[in-house]
């Protein structure tokens, strides 16, 4: 049960999918120029108190983090309606809630449920070759069906062929990088800023085009480091006891198949949403529901509901399907989605904000933009916050304009997709599926770094990939 509280934490990210359109409309109407850096503090603390929590104080975080995570909210809540009006502060927390958090409880239920009874049986060894070639696998899988739905069909395979391995926690450090993170940079489908994008106007394969580079230089860094890193575990291993094999080697076979169709219709329903415009709304004390998200979010459920009615139950058991972190993160990211408001505010004011010397890093010489600081900030700040309001808000600083940005500001457009996709993986929270994979490691008896001896991998691998990929293209 305590992994699935941190996996809980980790997917409610993929729920941006869900409303990327609207990703900042609870920001609308507070003045984010006006407002100081103190709006923040709540956010900073929820951050903290989930990444210190399990490591410092356990049991308290175990049994208390609903009533720690609410009163973090509260801290962004009331002071709002005392400051803003009683009026703003309730339109600004029910777009949190009708555009944004529910529809994210419904895709996070159904890629949770339809992943879930998608079943990789069998097993093989867990060689540095046949590790690098699941990590390969996964990192395509990922801009197919999203980098969650990957990582939930790939991890406990990954999992079981290197569960006889003395030293194996690093191959699901490498399996975040790859595969949860890295391998969803070459559709809109893959990884949720990407989405926005789409949703904003850039063509659905222009980041097919305009990424694989960055995505090939980084993805092949990262593998060849994965590589070193696993041979040397392995020769290591090689003159210590040998350890049973809780999962002896068979036949890899694939079951669940009706999921994989079932997931084709989710990723439709998302498209349906973005294309079709009816010009139907029904409004909520000013909060505006579109019909073709209520259509989308019906569709999206029904889904859910077919996959449980047609998956064997078996399926989901060899694949240690519960319910706790669908259930756990109504608690934990009901209070991100309520404390990042004034922060995205702030950012969304520009160089009128208590952001200003962030946003004032982008702008180069003679106001043109300095692509490797919107590389880098925008990485940053996805490091900690939800990538996709992240990139909208880089998205909007340079500009705003697709057409523009897909050509003459091409190159920009590309810093800020890298920036947001590839940087996700520097923290347990900067994407949808990191936690996710860090609890279902934990609960299969891997050793898992912390949060923090998590970040000492990512500053160790990742930061000098990033510097290379920085220099070469946005230098």
């Amino acid at each position: 049960m305590k992994g699935s509280r941190i996996a809980a934490a980790s997917l409610a990210l993929a729920c941006l999918l869900a409303s990327a359109s609207t990703a900042l409309a609870a920001e609308q109407g507070l003045p984010g120029a006006t407002m100081s850096l103190v709006w923040a503090l709540p956010f900073a603390g929820l951050l903290l108190s989930i990444a210190t929590g399990p490591l410092l104080y356990p049991h308290l975080w175990e049994q208390h983090y609903g009533k720690i995570t609410a009163g973090w909210a509260a801290l962004v809540v009331v002071p709002m309606a005392l400051s803003f009006g009683f009026d703003i502060s309730v339109e600004a927390v029910l777009h949190t809630l009708l555009l944004e958090y529910m529809s994210f409880i419904i895709l996070l239920f159904a890629l949770f449920t339809i992943s879930g009874g998608i079943l990789v049986a069998g097993n093989i060894q867990g060689t540095p070759l046949i590790n690098a070639g699941l990590l390969v696998i996964g990192a395509l899988l990922a801009s197919v069906v999203g980098t969650t739905g990957a990582s939930m069909i790939m991890i406990r395979p990954v999992i079981r062929a290197n569960d006889n391995r003395p030293f194996n926690a690093h191959v699901i450090v490498f399996f975040i990088f790859l595969v949860s993170n890295i391998g969803g940079s070459l559709t809109p489908l893959g990884d949720p800023p990407l989405f926005v994008g789409f949703l904003r106007g850039v063509d659905f394969f222009w980041t097919t085009v305009h990424l694989w580079r960055e995505a090939l230089l980084v993805g092949g860094i990262v593998l060849a480091a994965f590589l070193a890193v696993d041979w040397h575990f392995h020769r290591r291993e090689s003159g210590q006891p040998k350890v049973k094999d809780p999962t002896p080697h068979s036949k890899v076979r694939i079951r669940g198949l009706a999921n994989i169709a079932l997931l084709a219709g989710v990723i439709a329903a998302i498209l349906m949403s973005a294309s079709w415009k009816p010009g139907v709304a029904f409004s909520v004390y000013g909060v505006h529901v579109e019909l073709q998200n209520l259509v989308r979010d019906a569709i999206i459920l029904a889904l859910a509901f077919v996959s449980l009615a047609v998956t064997r139950k078996e399926y989901r058991a060899a694949n240690g399907f519960s319910w706790g972190p669908i259930l756990e993160v109504a608690k934990l990211f009901a209070g991100i989605f309520v404390c990042i408001v004034p922060v995205i505010a702030i950012l969304r004011a520009g160089l009128d904000g208590a952001f200003a010397p962030l946003v004032a890093l982008v702008t180069g010489p003679g106001g043109k933009p300095d692509n490797l600081a919107y590389f880098w900030l925008t990485g940053v700040l996805s490091s900690f916050l939800d990538n996709a309001p992240t990139y909208l808000v880089f998205f909007e600083l340079a500009g705003g304009d697709p057409q523009a940005l897909m050509t003459t500001f091409a190159t920009t457009l590309v810093a800020i997709s890298a920036g947001a996709v590839f940087m996700g993986a520097n923290t347990y929270i900067g994407n949808a599926p990191n936690f996710m994979v860090y609890a279902i490691a934990r609960e299969s008896g891997v050793r898992m770094p912390g949060f923090f001896g998590y970040m000492l991998w990512s500053s160790a691998m990742l930061i000098p990939t990033f510097l290379i990929a920085g220099f070469v293209f946005f230098a």
